[in-house]
């Protein structure tokens, strides 16, 4: 019987393999050294400082001395510390109250701004403007129109017949001027929200109007559900923020978190206990409970939002 014959590959088409096979690695190369400074500075300015930052949480390091590992020490005395649970009152207060108003604010200020009036370019920009004014500017100007004696905002008040509070000089009223002054800078969150809006089919609206529904049932089943992805972004962003607020607290307050600490919030206190009193060790343990809150909460909204997100194209 004759052998069968195996089939040949001609040399030619290794050595293409063979070429292909260096080109890859060239391109493989040339990407990782392309990559290289980025990679350099997340491990030099993030994944260093993130490791170091946990590891003097257990030490008292003071940066002019290397500090005693004292393990949880300083967890404890956090536990103890009531500044430091007046600190976190603070945050989620500002945080729980602060962001659902700017959600509100921000979608109700978008959908006015999407409407087809003359000089949209113009009222776009007036509301984005604030966000761009930095928050030492920012600060002097509320310090002005809150003031209880001759600021504007308590002229008008009395004008209607509404005698005015004392705003940062209460410490009942504190917190909510600073939402106040805050809500005033939500310029971004529009930008996004406007931009969501805008995303939405319009067909969705015609066959509703043609089905007879109202605004506010258009409003309800078609434009809300539509841009919950553009509010749970701002959501998480927001909130992330929130916990991490420091600029305008502490150039209102100086760092002193006045009157009767209802100003500090967990960052200053943390800024002061670090580069105040030089406890690094101490301020890296209150960066890193500040840090499980966060992923904490983050967590708890991924969670959730299977049940009120809606992505369009999916069921």
């Amino acid at each position: 019987m004759a052998e069968p014959r195996t089939a040949s590959v001609p040399a030619y088409a290794d050595s293409r393999t063979s070429r292909k096979t260096k080109f890859e690695k060239k391109l493989r190369l040339f990407g990782v050294l392309f990559a290289l400074p980025w990679i350099a500075g997340l491990l030099l300015f993030h994944l260093y400082p993130l490791a170091a930052s946990l590891y003097y949480s257990f030490t008292s390091y003071s940066i002019l001395e290397p500090g005693q590992w004292v393990g949880l020490d300083n967890y404890r005395e956090l536990l103890h510390d009531g500044t430091f649970r007046t600190s976190i009152y603070n945050t989620l207060y500002y945080t729980f109250l602060f962001v659902p108003l700017s959600i509100v604010f921000g979608v109700a200020i978008a959908l006015v701004l999407n409407m087809k009036i003359r000089g949209q370019g113009v009222y776009r920009t007036l509301f984005f403007i604030p966000s761009l004014v930095p928050p030492v500017a920012t600060t002097i100007i509320w310090l002005w129109l809150l003031n209880p004696q001759f600021g504007l905002v308590n002229y008008w008040l009395e004008q209607i017949g509404i005698p005015g509070p004392p705003w940062l000089g209460s410490e009942h009223w504190s917190k909510p001027s600073l939402i106040l002054m805050s809500l005033w800078g939500i310029g971004q969150a529009i930008v996004i929200y406007l931009a969501g809006l805008q995303d939405v089919p319009q067909d969705y609206y015609d066959a509703a109007e043609v089905d007879g529904a109202g605004t506010l049932l258009r409003f309800r089943h078609i434009t809300l559900p539509l841009i919950t992805p553009v509010i749970f972004f701002n959501l998480i962003m927001g909130m992330i923020g929130a916990l991490q607020n420091f600029a305008l607290p502490y150039t209102l307050t100086n760092g002193k978190g006045t009157p009767a600490n209802s100003m500090m919030f967990m960052v200053m206190y943390l800024y002061t206990n670090g580069f105040g009193y030089l406890k690094m060790g101490y301020a890296s343990a209150m960066a890193w409970v500040l840090f499980l809150i966060v992923i904490t909460l983050t967590a708890v909204l991924f969670a959730t939002q299977r049940r009120w997100v809606f992505y369009q194209g999916k069921e």
